[in-house]
């Protein structure tokens, strides 16, 4: 593990003119388009390009797919640290080689508290892989198949993330929170966690972060979400109000009859755990589901 983490920490390295590049997208451009073009800025680079276009033979193929694989999952953090910088400003730390990937990331948003660290090497462990189906991994998998390289690939699965129906669900389930505490504040009861949810539902909408398209029990990524805020935070509106949902809206939407999936799903929980640790830039939470992904798509 030191050896690997010392060549992805090698391999994470952007060239002077990627750095550049990247730098000079507009503040005003979403963080998921600067996400693609970033991607897109270290093209140039990929071996599997150059080993085609110097007619390596098919049954090597995967050679350079697997390096621009790895270098692509190395380099995407930085990527995703320089966009957060041109969105948001604030300082941009370098690299630190003496930190693990998860951490090396966070630092580089300006993120200090080491159990944001811990949160981030959780956030970026249980978003990797989401399946083959849904609209990221697909796409990314879509596009590899007409022999487009890595970068090409992933940059079209992240334009298929930016859309509201995949990338903004955590999005959604942190706004359902913040409009409860909002009407509720914090002297709320299980009863009013549940006339919220039917009254959500009366008015035409879902309740966000519950139901599953494959899973028919609670996602066991929401769990390491849970265990995570049991042991590091304490006090807090926001998460409590999450606890309070998993005890209450499963059992409500069970009681209806017409729910598959009552339980809770990875984006339950993921955008409170964030807010509480001050990233609240919520239209930069799926560039984190980005960095993500890039290790559940790219090496497949």
């Amino acid at each position: 593990m030191k050896d690997f983490s010392a060549d992805i920490f090698r391999r994470g390295e952007l060239s002077a003119e990627e750095e550049k590049l990247i730098k000079s997208l507009p503040a005003n451009m979403h963080p998921m388009t600067q996400l693609s073009a970033g991607v897109l800025i270290c093209q140039p680079s990929s071996k599997f390009a150059k080993a085609y276009q110097d007619g390596v033979h098919k049954s090597k193929y995967w050679e350079p797919t697997l390096e621009d694989a790895l270098d692509l999952c190395a380099k995407v953090s930085r990527i995703a640290a320089i966009v957060y910088n041109n969105s948001y400003g604030g300082a941009l730390p370098d690299r630190d080689s003496s930190l693990d990937y998860g951490a090396n990331y966070a630092n580089q948003l300006g993120f200090k508290d080491q159990e944001f660290w811990e949160l981030m090497r959780l956030y970026i462990t249980i978003h990797a892989d989401h399946e083959g189906g849904n609209v990221s991994a697909h796409a990314t998998h879509l596009v590899g198949s007409a022999l487009s390289d890595p970068y090409l690939s992933f940059s079209a699965g992240m334009n298929g993330l930016a859309g509201p129906l995949h990338g903004l669900a955590n999005q959604e389930c942190l706004n359902y929170i913040l409009g409860f505490a909002d009407k509720y504040g914090e002297n709320w009861t299980h009863d009013d966690v549940a006339t919220h949810m039917h009254n959500t539902l009366k008015s035409g909408k879902v309740v966000p972060g519950y139901g599953h398209a494959v899973l028919r029990k609670t996602d066991p990524r929401f769990m390491c979400e849970l265990e995570f805020a049991e042991q590091f935070i304490k006090g807090s509106n926001l998460i409590e109000i999450v606890k309070a949902n998993y005890e209450v809206i499963p059992r409500e939407l069970g009681n209806l009859g017409k729910v598959s999936n009552p339980f809770p799903n990875v984006d339950a929980g993921s955008g409170a755990l964030l807010m509480h640790y001050g990233l609240t830039q919520t239209d930069y939470y799926t560039v984190l589901f980005g960095v993500s992904r890039a290790f559940g798509v790219a090496p497949a």
